[in-house]
């Protein structure tokens, strides 16, 4: 067959297909577009030294794309002027356009499509709480740009002064906005950011924008709205309780950190005087909310087991609804601690700050954290069936203990990229285990998991159960 009689049957036969993708399919085949688009850029002469080769392309580009932040390169030496701003485009595109992106692809290729589809498109959007296109999307791209802009000029004019070459300053500066509001923790350095410990700026502002991109776009839009005094008290619940638990999580974290660090002999921070340890604590409390920025060395021989438990807590938790960030999301921890004191007081619904929680939310928050969990263990498993050995000229495995991997696995899977000095010792099969769990923890498990069953029920007519059971106790 000809070509040109072969293309009104491939024209024919495209519409079906795309037409019948859901919201989780069209975003998982989004992100692998971009990846192997980020991929292909990267391996380039043109972005890269020699030492950068199609894997690690492809692992810096899924952990840019999922705003990871855990590398196996050195970013500032084996990526060119021109490959560091891709890795920034990615970052951008991850942080705040994939779904949007998504969500305008699938408008653009399914023109026509039913009208249920397209409000299942968008309940689905809102959902996964990014936030959708025209208007909306334009909120969050200005609110982005002020906030990455005003933060790289006071890291220009008053953070990062040790730098003498003006444009090596601008550039520094803005990468470094970009990858702490976006939470992506990538540095220009091999320290990350330990040579700036003691500058306060540095730290003060790399905390302001990590905090401003993991809260959400609701939240800051209703800050916004209700930004006077008097309208404060009209803030949503979802604005309150948001910043609410970021606010007890990140002095638990801060506080706790001091405590176990304090205690620990020959502890990372026993040489520092107490403003200074403060400020280090703020800032490993707030980066491990899925920033992954650090201004301290990680391993087990710097902090104790008790403080690398407590940072593994604050990774796995995360961000919030709608923010750069990954985890489970504060808001579902919200939800199950009220959960759980509603169930203590012995009440039927669960109830925050006079308000009714629908069960689907509480079983929504169940689902989430009871899934992440077995992810992460199943990580975690994979990764202890690693051999003893490096693969990357790194240090021997063997010795790593499964701390080190379980604080690995959390870190990948919560899109935080703090490293205790597994990821580059680990194979390519170890590497692939980090990867995969970037790209679920990035758009989330349930879409994930929804994306894979509406895959595998391709074809059947939608089962819509209207069928009552009858109720029964079940002892727990």
């Amino acid at each position: 067959m000809s070509s040109a009689a072969a293309a009104p049957l491939v024209r024919t036969a495209l519409p079906g297909w795309h037409r019948n993708l859901t919201v989780p399919q069209f975003t998982v085949i989004t992100g692998l577009l971009v990846i192997l688009l980020g991929t292909a850029l990267l391996a380039t002469p043109l972005c890269s030294s020699s030492s950068v080769g199609l894997w690690e392309a492809l692992f810096t580009a899924t952990s840019a794309l999922t705003v990871t932040g855990l590398s196996i390169i050195d970013i500032g030496r084996d990526l060119t002027g021109v490959g560091q701003l891709v890795l920034a485009v990615l970052i951008l595109i991850g942080g705040l356009g994939l779904m949007a992106i998504t969500t305008f692809l699938q408008g653009f290729v399914q023109r026509g499509a039913s009208l249920r589809r397209r409000l299942d498109r968008g309940r689905t959007l809102d959902e996964f709480g990014v936030g959708g296109i025209g208007r909306t999307f334009r909120g969050i791209a200005l609110t982005a740009a002020l906030v990455i802009l005003a933060g790289a000029g006071l890291l220009y004019a008053f953070g990062l002064t040790d730098i003498d070459d003006g444009r090596e300053r601008l550039w520094a500066a803005l990468f470094h906005s970009i990858s702490a509001y976006n939470n992506a923790g990538f540095s220009l350095w091999s320290d990350s950011l330990v040579s700036y410990r003691s500058n306060g700026v540095v730290n003060l502002v790399i905390m302001a924008l990590i905090l401003l991109g993991g809260l959400g776009w609701r939240v800051t839009n209703d800050l916004w709205i209700h930004r006077s005094r008097p309208r404060l008290r009209r803030l949503s619940l979802h604005t309150r309780l948001v910043l609410r638990t970021s606010a007890v999580l990140v002095l638990v974290g801060a506080l706790g950190l001091l405590l176990t660090e304090h205690l620990s002999p020959g502890g990372v921070i026993s040489g520092y005087g107490w403003l200074e340890r403060f400020q280090t604590v703020l800032f490993q409390s707030v980066t491990a909310r899925t920033a992954g920025f650090s201004t301290i060395p990680l391993s087990l021989e710097q902090l104790s087991d008790s403080g690398l438990l407590l940072i593994m807590a604050l990774m796995f938790v995360g961000a919030s609804p709608g923010g750069t960030g990954g985890g489970i999301k504060t808001t579902t921890l919200a939800a199950l601690m009220a959960a759980t004191r509603s169930t203590l007081r012995g009440q039927e619904d669960v109830v925050i700050r006079d308000r009714r929680i629908d069960d689907k939310v509480v079983l929504r928050a169940v689902a989430i954290t009871l899934s992440s969990l077995l992810f992460v263990l199943l990580m975690a498993l994979l990764l202890e069936l690693e051999p003893a050995q490096s693969s990357g000229g790194g240090a021997s495995l063997a010795d790593v203990s499964f701390l080190e991997m379980l604080f690995t696995c959390i870190s990948a899977f919560a899109t935080v990229g703090l490293d205790v000095g597994v990821t580059a010792g680990l194979s390519r099969l170890g590497q692939s285990v980090l990867l995969v769990g970037m790209f679920v923890g990035r758009l989330g498990i349930l879409l994930l998991l929804s994306a894979f069953w509406e895959t595998l029920r391709a074809g059947r007519p939608p089962r819509h159960n209207r069928i009552g059971y009858p109720r029964e106790d079940l002892y727990v």
